[in-house]
């Protein structure tokens, strides 16, 4: 099935919405896979092509796995085109595109403006400009100020003009929820520090609410406005997901990795774990040395993902919402979903189903064919890939999160690809693959009902 469709008698081929952010996307990925496979974007020997489109992938995608060290492997040039990729993936390709058409005056197509529609909103925008605009505002002042906050901490270890630099970086990359970072162990040399860790948890929460929800939060300053429902679905699901992980999180690496830090420490790194999974990648805790406890609801938390129309990936934390009360309601003998006194429109339901599903299959196949690459790869009789070392890699993937056990440089170039694959599936949506393929035209018959058992 190709992307085209036959829109016309003629026969032309039409572009979907859906077909310009993939194509989107896939554009910025190539491009950005060639530039840093020049040799001015590293030091030392260049980067394979795989390696490179790998990196370019997990910029774009906001993803943050990386198979070579970006603060040292990468050059000042190298690390800007990273910086800009994330900077384009976490706002989203067409997004940038269309901002600055509007800034040049020209006309926006309605596909054009789908495209946008559909990237951060549920409903129609009643001003289209003016939203692109605060979305762009918005977004680059909590970054200044996150940069700002971030200059003043960094400024105590480094000279003022690497701080600045340093802080730069990583708020663009944490507002993003991309994890990439400059720093070889990532954050944990300031597990300690509460304004790093303070700073790079909201960050990271503003960027995964969604650009929606951020606006719609103005409604708590005016009592004329309400929060919409979709806004408290996402808070109170957030909001859940953070204080049960950081507690759950707490309990598990008590005795393990939290038991030579302070208690003060042991809060922030329990907080911090809670919150980074949220397709962040940023960590204060070695990975390679948690718990199979905490690793495995770290992939839960991952799989959820962040938020609709955020910088994140995953499944995204209203889904998981409405998820968990359709089950309910279903379990009550409820047809229809009810959530803050309002019914769900059976097509949200539906659609939620059908992104769990894909979402599941992504994830399973995935890690199936990992599994199978790497064991071709190793020699009889030595050490291969454990399992939930794979899942949790295959997971980091798809939620956009870049958390690792420490494997992924290790991983074979045929591994590699398919976890280009997985993050280039986790950020524009597995849904939105699938259907975009579908047929434009809907069926206008139905076959006759019958029954069969289930569960």
């Amino acid at each position: 099935m190709t992307i085209f469709e036959n829109s016309n008698k003629r026969g032309k081929p039409s572009l979907r919405p859906a077909h310009y952010l993939l194509l989107g996307f896939a554009v910025a990925i190539l491009t950005g896979a060639v530039l840093l496979w020049l040799p001015v974007s590293t030091k030392g020997s260049p980067l394979s092509f795989i390696d490179a489109l790998f990196t370019s992938t997990s910029a774009v995608c906001v993803t943050g796995l990386i198979v070579v060290d970006t603060g040292t492997k990468f050059t000042h040039f190298g690390q800007i085109v990273i910086l800009a990729l994330i900077q384009m993936g976490g706002l989203g390709i067409m997004t940038f595109t269309v901002f600055f058409m509007i800034l040049l005056g020209k006309r926006i197509s309605f596909k054009g403006r789908m495209a946008i529609h559909d990237s951060f909103s549920h409903s129609p925008f009643k001003n289209f400009s003016g939203m692109l605009k605060a979305i762009f505002l918005l977004t680059f002042s909590v970054e200044a100020l996150g940069a700002l906050g971030l200059t003043l901490e960094f400024a105590r270890d480094f000279p003022l003009k690497r701080s600045i630099y340093l802080a730069v970086f990583h708020s663009v990359s944490a507002f993003c929820n991309a994890g990439f970072s400059l720093f070889p162990d990532s954050l944990v040399r300031y597990q300690n520090n509460a304004g790093v860790n303070l700073i790079f948890m909201a960050l990271i929460v503003l960027g995964g609410l969604g650009f929606l929800v951020l606006v719609d939060l103005y409604a708590l300053f005016d009592r004329r406005r309400r929060l919409s429902l979709h806004s408290r679905i996402v808070l109170t699901t957030t909001a859940l997901l953070i204080l049960g992980g950081a507690l759950f999180i707490f309990i598990a690496e008590y005795s393990n990795q939290l038991a030579s830090l302070p208690l003060k420490g042991k809060v922030l790194a329990a907080f911090f774990q809670s919150v980074t999974p949220r397709t962040a990648g940023f960590n204060t805790l070695d990975y390679s040395r948690l718990t199979h406890a905490t690793l495995f609801f770290t992939l839960f938390l991952m799989f959820v993902g962040a938020s609709p129309g955020s910088c994140g990936g995953g499944i995204k934390t209203s889904t998981f919402g409405v998820l968990i009360m359709l089950i309910w309601r279903r379990i009550h003998g409820h047809r229809r979903v009810s959530v803050f006194q309002r019914t769900l429109p059976s097509e949200v339901t539906d659609r939620v189903i059908v992104i769990s599903f894909l979402a599941f299959v992504t994830v399973f196949v995935a890690t199936l064919i990992i599994m199978m690459i790497e064991v071709w790869a190793v020699p009889f009789g030595k050490a291969r890939l454990g399992l939930i070392n794979g899942l949790f890699e295959v997971v980091s993937a798809f939620g956009t999160v870049g958390l690792s056990t420490g494997i992924t440089s290790a991983l074979t170039s045929y591994s590699k690809v398919v976890l280009i694959a997985v993050m280039y599936l986790g950020r524009v949506g597995p849904a939105t693959v699938a259907f975009s393929m579908r047929p434009q035209e809907e069926e206008h018959f139905q076959y006759a009902e019958e029954h069969t058992m289930v569960g």
